[in-house]
């Protein structure tokens, strides 16, 4: 009796086991710069900050996050002065107490530098944050978005507003096997849409 009790224990463990495994997701969230200033031509491009309207934008993102219940484990933040003031502003609204790394490589980075990043986070993380730039997050966005709602897919594919946010979804537990295509666009927002 005891070693029958044991095998249905074990083969509910394996299906319990199994059924965590189904449900497991990986979360991306894509965050775009909030809107810069140009109104000092003298500064470098990296230098820029964020103009009024950028600094207005980015808590009403932030806080769009909060209501949603999107709160990363990890941010990976470009160290460009308007990326890092942009996440500065979204920090405060979101729970959890992320962990903040700032990449040095993240400064105008390609889709394909994104995601080998992307490929190197640690297991125990299921939730990224990317606070980075333009062409970038909307290539990424759109290369590993396989599936979505198909009015969000036309409207990511059309544009990547300052400010605006990509949710991709991934089935699995492995970041190193994110890819292009197998990921599910769940939400994409823009400040305008907030509005």
């Amino acid at each position: 009796m005891g070693q029958v009790a044991i095998g249905t224990s074990h083969r509910g463990a394996w299906r319990l086991a199994r059924h965590r495994l189904s449900l497991a997701m990986l979360t991306l969230s894509l965050l775009r710069h909030a809107k810069s200033s140009w109104d000092d031509p003298a500064l470098d491009d990296f230098d820029r900050p964020l103009s009024k309207r950028g600094a207005g934008a980015a808590p009403r993102m932030g806080a769009y996050m909060a209501a949603h219940r999107l709160a990363p484990d990890l941010v990976l933040c470009s160290p460009a002065v308007r990326a890092r003031q942009t996440l500065d502003l979204v920090l405060p609204h979101l729970s959890g107490g992320p962990t903040v790394v700032y990449e040095d490589g993240f400064y105008l980075a390609a889709a394909s530098v994104l995601l080998a990043r992307i490929r190197k986070i640690e297991a125990n993380v299921q939730h990224v944050l990317i606070v980075g730039h333009d062409p970038g997050i909307q290539g990424l966005a759109l290369e590993l978005s396989g599936s979505g709602k198909g009015e969000m897919l036309r409207t990511l594919g059309s544009k990547f507003p300052t400010a605006a946010l990509a949710v991709i979804r991934f089935k699995g537990e492995d970041w190193a096997r994110v890819d292009e295509g197998k990921g599910r666009l769940d939400l994409f927002v823009t400040p305008k849409s907030l509005a």
